[in-house]
């Protein structure tokens, strides 16, 4: 496994650019997991992100949404607006949420309760605390 550490300055100057070379990195690999610590040395307060990562494997995320029947890929559009609505609001990237692995996993084994969502790979206590009941919900729509 792989890692790579982020400083995402909070500066008008630089925030959006730590941002945005942080997210083409994100882009470009398969992120295994993620920790995030708030740095303040007295001037300059930034967000440090370690990830923990494997190369992607060529369209690997594409692949996966191309297996899923209609029924997973509306599930997993949903997923997919939700949580980018939710990063917006928020202020923060998407991944920070969940991954589009994530996101899949949850369309194709469709959790009916947080009992069974924490189960979901990669997902766990933490996801399904803070966010579990949106996604049971949203689920129910279904």
């Amino acid at each position: 496994m792989n890692i790579k550490v982020f400083n995402i300055r909070l500066d008008k100057e630089n925030c959006q650019n730590d941002q945005s070379k942080m997210n083409t990195f994100l882009d470009s690999v398969e992120v295994k997991l993620t920790s995030t610590n708030f740095v303040t040395t007295g001037t300059v307060d930034f967000w440090s992100a370690v990830v923990f990562y494997e190369p992607k494997n060529a369209n690997s995320t594409q692949k996966e949404v191309i297996e899923l029947n209609e029924n997973e890929k509306e599930i997993f559009t949903a997923l997919k607006q939700w949580r980018n609505d939710l990063a917006q609001k928020l202020g923060w990237s998407a991944f920070r949420i969940c991954h589009n692995s994530h996101l899949i996993s949850i369309a194709k084994e469709k959790p009916q309760n947080l009992d069974e969502l924490k189960k979901v790979k990669s997902f766990g206590e933490s996801r399904t605390l803070n966010y579990g009941d949106d996604i049971i919900s949203l689920l129910n729509a279904f």
